[in-house]
């Protein structure tokens, strides 16, 4: 899935270029690519397929020459995570009825591939066991109020390693209910990682969005011809806006979790990319090559290579510039990021 603005890392990431396309850890591959990289330990280049805006069929095409045009498919509005699996679920079941579907966001960071490569392993097998929705819980370093939460019950007799069925969703709770999450010990962060068949979760929309199901099921005499566009373009301007999590993950009685721990973020505001670049001796995190800093901690700094800046006396600060644009900002408030986006476009600037 590439196809979100992610306006919480703003300036970076913007309408016109989001933060999949960006070089955001400093390694030379964006995190679009860097999540195509990851997948080709699980599965072949010619079975990857791309959802994405219209906007962003350029893009996709320059940042991964390596897949076919037909591997991307065209979202031509946003209307959140349950259309987009939906079309890529309906089109990938006439492609091959009896396919494992990984649905993966671009934006996300993983540290310990070879772990990510071993839990999801762990997905697949149980998603082929059984009629079930899966998804990958990360096990919380700290009571985040950004993250969803997954309730998980007790190991049962004859289950895989690791795996548990869930008990309950909980989105983005405040700090103490999070906290709470933290200290009960069977909770696990929700990491927008699902495992399924085609026929399960085609299922599951029968059941719970059977509207969106219709529509898409519609779609299956053209899938994959040169109308499949003209059929998405019509079938989205009648879907509603709704989260693949609140539309059936959180009303389906055959999901389960595999408890995970392989370094994630999903890269959400840049107080998440702080936790995982390099500090210096202040515990600054750093992309730039020409920063200094004196008297200054904690702070996540990304600046333009060739940038020469001197930041002295700040302290939980984040300051970040793209293309002219300028952020300075409390690392503890980054979540009104997005309310200066809105203001700045009110305002015209």
């Amino acid at each position: 899935m590439a196809g979100g603005i992610g306006s919480r890392f703003w300036p970076m990431s913007t309408e016109e270029y989001p933060k999949q396309f960006h070089d955001v850890l400093g390694l030379g591959r964006t995190l679009l690519q860097l999540s195509f990289d990851r997948m080709l330990m699980v599965c072949p280049k010619e079975n990857i397929f791309i959802v994405t805006n219209s906007d962003y069929l350029d893009l996709v095409k320059e940042q991964l020459p390596e897949i076919g045009e037909q591997q991307i498919l065209q979202e031509p509005s946003r209307k959140n995570t349950a259309p987009c699996v939906a079309y890529a679920s309906y089109k990938i079941k006439t492609l091959n009825p009896n396919a494992t579907l990984i649905v993966a966001p671009s934006d996300h960071i993983v540290m310990s591939e070879n772990s990510f490569k071993n839990t999801m392993d762990i997905a697949i097998k149980q998603s082929e066991a059984e009629n079930c929705l899966v998804t990958l819980g990360i096990k919380p370093s700290r009571p985040d109020t950004g993250y969803g939460y997954i309730q998980f019950l007790d190991n049962v007799d004859g289950s895989l390693e690791d795996v548990r069925e869930v008990k309950m969703f909980t989105e983005k709770p405040n700090f103490e209910l999070a906290q709470q999450f933290i200290e009960s010990g069977d909770f696990y962060w929700n990491s927008g990682i699902f495992i399924w068949s085609a026929d399960s979760i085609i299922d599951a929309f029968s059941k719970y969005l059977p509207s969106m199901h219709d529509s898409f099921s519609e779609g299956m005499k053209v899938y994959n011809t040169e109308l499949e566009q003209e059929f998405i373009n019509h079938t989205y301007a009648e879907c509603k806006n709704i989260s693949i999590d609140y539309g059936i993950m959180e009303k389906a009685k055959n999901v389960f979790v595999v408890l995970s721990d392989f370094g994630w973020s999903d890269l959400g505001t840049w107080g998440a990319l702080y936790t995982h670049i390099d500090k210096d001796a202040g515990q600054n995190a750093i992309i730039g090559d020409k920063v200094n800093m004196y008297d200054s901690k904690d702070c996540v700094i990304r600046l333009p290579k060739d940038k020469l800046a001197v930041i002295q006396g700040l302290e939980d600060f984040i300051v970040v510039e793209e293309k002219g644009v300028l952020l300075i900002c409390k690392k503890s408030e980054e979540q009104r990021i997005k309310q200066f986006v809105t203001d700045i476009k009110q305002k015209g600037n």
